[in-house]
């Protein structure tokens, strides 16, 4: 019997679909209401700590360095108040094998892949985490297909995704470059049942317990270093995989009272899929708008439950403005001789700001970097965004708005982390839990649920939904 392969076709098998590519039966954690059992998902479909690392020495993946930005610390101290200015260190991942964190997610999916008898992976991915898919399959020989988000409808695609397409099929990977919009699920979902080829997801229980040996690894290290945990770490933050596995690692280090803080690019007022505003932003790589819509709906992602869930573990989050990354971009090749790119200087930037609040003995880390490249690098992303009609100016980045202007700092004072209300975030997760539970009664085990999936207190999830019955 042939099957419907129309669009509404696909989609109705979306569930069977992703079951048979990612290998787990999700129904085995869902229990009645608005819960499920995360942390029995965690533990029953990954790996342990020991089983990952090992698995990511093998591809050379992971312990990447530590290094110390003695000069950038110097600059934050010139504009911090007296005995101010945290010590700054940056934990390298451009040193793993495809230049980017997301080859630990990688090396742990593709592992399980090849484990488990796939002949090949597939990835949806603006770019560096189908490199990383593509780089780790081709070390353990097996097919891999990238689908790709890359152009607006005017067939116009920006150069740092652009040149991640290259890079994916360098390492003979096999790229769809699509357009914006729906198509792109419906071509993944429909290659996955074509190929029964495994599903790489990011947001897999592989791909999070990757990330956990990147916590991990700042721990240890650090204990090495400096005989103890640092005060603050710092990670990107979108889709909420970055920071939810570096958060599980440190706590599975015993560095559960390490600060940690999630930094994203601020692109407020434009929407995170709008083929009209996606070549207004000038980040692509992990900045696309998905920050906040991730946290307050994480379940919006290509598996029926995303194993990251950011406000599990967030203190606090923060943005920083696009010109203020690109200043802070420059000012890393320039006074410490290291051209990374954008992904990691976001933390940077916000680190660099974040770091005049603490007292000069504390200790600050940005979590990752990422390689640079021809698109990566600020000149080729200021000429599309003027390209785009966005004007690149030098001033206040305060007066920076989103798809309108780029503004570089006139000077390095003016860089800002601004404070996102991590409570609202919280409380529009709680919503969304309940709007997509509408006929389920809220039971005390959902309310306990809720509360740690917002780092929060039962009586704050009580009143929240109280709130929202009399509203």
């Amino acid at each position: 019997m042939n099957k419907d392969m129309s669009y509404e076709g696909v989609m109705s098998r979306k569930n069977e679909i992703m079951k048979k590519a990612v290998g787990i039966d999700y129904e085995v954690f869902e229990t009645e209401g608005i819960r499920f059992d995360y942390e029995d998902m965690m533990h029953k479909t990954g790996y342990d700590l020991s089983e990952i690392q090992k698995a990511q020495k093998e591809t050379g993946v992971g312990n990447t360095p530590l290094l110390e930005l003695k000069n950038i610390t110097k600059l934050a101290r010139k504009f911090a108040p007296n005995g101010k200015g945290a010590r700054i260190f940056i934990k390298d991942e451009a040193s793993n094998p495809s230049g980017s964190y997301k080859a630990r997610r990688a090396a742990t999916s593709v592992y399980h892949a090849k484990k488990n008898g796939y002949k090949g992976v597939i990835a949806a991915t603006s770019g560096n985490y189908g490199a990383a898919v593509a780089s780790q399959a081709a070390m353990l020989g097996l097919k891999c297909i990238i689908v790709q988000e890359c152009y607006d409808s005017r067939g116009k695609g920006q150069p740092e995704i652009v040149e991640k397409a290259r890079k994916c099929e360098a390492y003979g990977a096999e790229v769809l470059q699509l357009t914006v919009g729906p198509e792109l699920f419906y071509i993944f979902l429909k290659l996955l049942e074509e190929t029964g080829y495994f599903n790489a997801s990011l947001y897999t229980p592989f791909g999070i317990a990757g990330v956990e040996t990147l916590g991990y690894e700042i721990a240890m290290q650090f204990r090495e270093l400096e005989g103890r945990d640092p005060d603050v770490v710092v990670a990107t933050n979108a889709g909420g995989g970055n920071l939810t596995g570096t958060a599980r690692g440190l706590i599975k280090a015993g560095a559960d009272d390490v600060e940690v803080i999630g930094a994203s690019v601020n692109l407020k007022g434009l929407h995170m899929a709008s083929d009209t505003e996606f070549n207004k932003k000038s980040f692509t790589t992990g900045h696309t708008g998905f920050g906040i819509p991730f946290a307050t709906w994480p379940d919006r992602s290509d598996v029926p439950r995303s194993a990251a869930r950011p406000l599990r573990y967030m203190d606090r989050y923060v943005t920083v403005n696009q010109g203020e990354v690109f200043y802070i971009t420059e000012a890393l090749a320039q006074i410490e001789g290291l051209e990374r790119g954008p992904a990691g200087n976001t933390s940077l930037a916000a680190a660099f700001s974040l770091a005049q609040e603490l007292d000069e003995d504390k200790i600050i880390v940005v979590q990752e970097t990422e390689y640079t490249g021809a698109g990566k690098h600020i000149n080729p992303q200021l000429s599309f965004a003027k390209d785009n009609g966005v004007d690149i100016k030098v001033g206040n980045p305060e007066d920076e708005i989103p798809g309108e202007n780029i503004i570089l700092p006139k000077d390095p004072s003016l860089i800002k982390a601004r404070n996102l209300d991590l409570e609202k975030i919280k409380k529009s997760y709680i919503k969304n839990c309940i709007k997509n539970n509408e006929n389920i009664k809220i039971t005390q085990e959902d309310i306990e649920f809720l509360a740690k999936d917002t780092k929060a207190s039962k009586e704050f999830v009580e009143k929240t939904i109280d709130d929202l019955k009399n509203n």
